[in-house]
């Protein structure tokens, strides 16, 4: 009894993370892994805690089954979060990561702010929070890799 209960602890802890996006936070690796498998980078500038469309955009695209499934084959996600309460406050380090971002890829301070890049870090094209369906961003985000 005590293997069963331990078993589906396991399952259940597991299934929230099945899913959920795999946003790396270093632009370098993010660059490496985008060369290494064919793929092009996302790079989402967001307010995680105080920007209602990036919270829109998360909830509506990025969490998605279909959105997920298609990025991961094709996408490398790369985040690039400011948030602005206290707890949900970066590392030092993170957060001079992040602002050196912004300054080569956000100059205007957008929210949310998606670039496209390749993997060498050139960018392809950028978008923001559009009402949309996944599937409909998806063909966006590819159409400017065309």
């Amino acid at each position: 009894m005590k293997t069963y209960l331990t078993i589906v602890f396991f399952v259940l802890v597991a299934l929230p993370s099945v899913n959920a996006q795999e946003w790396i936070t270093d632009f370098e690796k993010a660059k490496s892994i985008a060369k290494e498998e064919h793929k092009t980078i996302i790079l989402v500038f967001q307010g995680s805690d105080w920007c209602a469309p990036c919270i829109k955009l998360d909830k509506e695209i990025w969490t998605t089954d279909e959105f997920q499934t298609y990025a991961k084959e094709h996408f490398v996600m790369l985040q690039a979060d400011f948030p602005k309460r206290k707890k949900n406050a970066l590392t030092e380090e993170q957060q001079v990561h992040n602002n050196k971002l912004a300054e080569r890829f956000n100059k205007n301070g957008y929210f949310p702010y998606v670039v496209v890049l390749d993997y060498e870090g050139n960018i392809l094209g950028s978008t923001g929070y559009k009402k949309t369906t996944p599937s409909a961003y998806i063909e966006l985000l590819k159409s400017f890799n065309e």
